[in-house]
């Protein structure tokens, strides 16, 4: 009997651990957007824990995130507007590369590239294997704070309520974070919390 009760008494002190474990990494500390007062960024940069979310970089924004320990740039923006050289006049990939950083390129918008959960997965599969700061990036931070939001609560364990909180520290805009959750676009779900 002592044996018997000797094995339950291990095996419930394993999955209180593992449930204890699990709790803290749902709620891992997510810490809230800084805005960073920055030249060289269009629009607005934020600071989270090891993530630097904002708007199109200049060559010098690259500089200096590069020099902020970013190791990773994810540039959301499509390949049509990062081919328009009066808007952005170099090539971000060939500028990051040569920075030596990696860059990974999620295009966001319009009908070749909806907004959708596989977008967030890409997006969250790219960040396991940063090997420091990321860098996301869009025009001016609107589709990257949405992307920045998803992330919270699909992988960070945030409420929806807490993740909006967060994006909306940065330039929400409207709606396409639904659209990454696949649920839509009914604000509803937003106003209740719903994950």
């Amino acid at each position: 009997m002592k044996i018997h009760y000797s094995l339950l008494v291990r095996s419930i002190l394993a999955m209180l651990i593992t449930a204890v474990s699990l709790q803290a990494y749902n709620q891992e500390k997510v810490e809230f957007p800084v805005k960073l007062d920055q030249e060289g960024f269009s629009g607005t940069l934020v600071q989270t824990g090891c993530f630097y979310i904002g708007g199109q970089p200049g060559r010098q924004g690259f500089q200096w995130i590069r020099d902020q320990g970013v190791k990773m740039v994810v540039n959301l923006r499509t390949q049509e507007e990062m081919d328009n050289r009066e808007a952005i006049p170099f090539d971000e990939e060939a500028l990051v590369d040569s920075l030596g950083m990696e860059y990974v390129q999620i295009p966001q918008g319009g009908e070749e590239h909806p907004y959708e959960p596989s977008a967030l997965v890409h997006f969250a599969e790219a960040v396991e294997r940063s090997e420091g700061n990321v860098l996301i990036h869009c025009t001016v931070g609107w589709r990257a704070s949405h992307m920045w939001g998803a992330y919270l609560v699909r992988y960070k364990g945030l409420t929806v309520p807490q993740a909006l909180e967060h994006a909306k520290a940065i330039n929400f805009g409207s709606i396409p974070i639904l659209e990454y959750l696949g649920k839509g676009d009914r604000l509803d779900l937003l106003e209740n919390g719903v994950r």
